[in-house]
């Protein structure tokens, strides 16, 4: 209550002007796993947006298997991957805090593509391990970026899991729709084959070929299928912040069934969107914003459209219930 009301008191001190000394209200950043999105901001002031987040090697599925399924060790931010969302506003100042526990066997830190500044933060929080860095940064840019760990060797973190998105809402809001997801593409290199059981490690021989044994929505195979699946209902508008962790590939990103009716190029909220788009380009250690209305029932395929790759993985759903609209859709005979 006492944020809320100093907030406010901020807001209206702001419209008078009188703001040029002082500090700006502090708030905690709500981060939220993938495929979900944290809230909408609804204050139209700067704030200082405190963001932990700890550095987490641990073991997890890659992929169900008939008996233990395919395990890896996974490095990450906040134990996920992709690591979290992070949402804040342009002018907002970004206060950092990086946590590497002491049971790490690597140094880590954050390079985060909003950032204007050498490296991104990754100079300023590297951690060693039982270590904790603090850093500010100061929101300069709309738009959705990528993050990732860069510390040496930065192609082996980024390999490992360690990636996520930031978004930085523009001054003037973003308009309200009805469902918001977070998808997140990357490839995983492992000394044995596609679907081997047990713990597998990683190859960077395959990484530096750019071979790799997965490539994967939101940190493993099927994550966007069965229970995981995307929600709608017909008439509702999606928006969906894309983006591809790499380490190496370009993803031709596409849904099955679904044009994107506008369409933000490499993350860009600055600029206007594209519309009526088919398929989508996104760079490694790039993004993409797209919104599109729903309109007939059924379950709809994410996939790279470099249409190989479904069988490494690279395979989701968006499942949308409703009435069926014969205009649009219909067997005929």
């Amino acid at each position: 209550m006492i944020v809320r009301r100093f907030s406010l008191l901020w807001g209206a001190l702001a419209g008078l002007g009188l703001t040029a000394f002082a500090e700006p209200p502090t708030e905690q950043a709500v981060l939220t796993q993938a495929p979900q999105v944290p809230p909408a901001i609804a204050r139209r002031h700067p704030a200082v947006v405190q963001v932990r987040l700890e550095t987490r090697e641990k073991e997890g599925l890659i992929m169900n298997g008939f008996e233990e399924g395919t395990r890896y060790r996974f490095w990450t931010f906040n134990g996920q991957v992709p690591g979290p969302m992070i949402r804040v506003r342009e002018g907002d100042t970004i206060e950092l805090t990086l946590t590497n526990p002491k049971e790490s066997t690597m140094d880590h830190n954050i390079d985060l593509h909003a950032v204007t500044g050498p490296g991104g933060g990754a100079k300023i929080t590297l951690a060693k391990p039982g270590e904790e860095k603090v850093a500010r940064f100061k929101a300069l840019n709309p738009g959705l970026f990528v993050y990732h760990c860069a510390a040496p060797p930065v192609t082996e973190h980024i390999a490992n899991g360690m990636y996520g998105m930031i978004l930085v809402e523009p001054a003037r809001g973003m308009a309200k729709v009805d469902r918001e997801y977070y998808v997140m593409q990357s490839e995983f290199y492992t000394k044995a084959e596609f679907g081997a059981e047990g713990l597998q490690s990683f190859d960077p021989d395959k990484a530096a070929a750019e071979r790799p044994t997965y490539i994967v929505f939101n940190g493993r195979v099927g994550a966007l299928l069965g229970e995981g699946a995307l929600k709608a209902k017909t008439g509702e508008t999606v928006r969906v912040y894309f983006g591809d962790g790499g380490p190496n590939l370009v993803s031709s990103w596409h849904i099955i069934g679904e044009i994107f009716d506008r369409l933000w190029p490499e993350g860009a909220l600055a600029s206007p969107p594209l519309q009526s788009v088919q398929t989508t380009l996104v760079p490694a250690g790039g993004s993409v914003v797209v919104e599109f209305k729903t309109q007939v029932p059924g379950d709809y395929t994410l996939v790279d459209h470099s249409i190989f790759r479904i069988e490494k993985g690279a395979l989701g759903s968006l499942h949308v219930d409703g009435p069926a609209d014969p205009e649009v859709y219909q067997s005929v005979k």
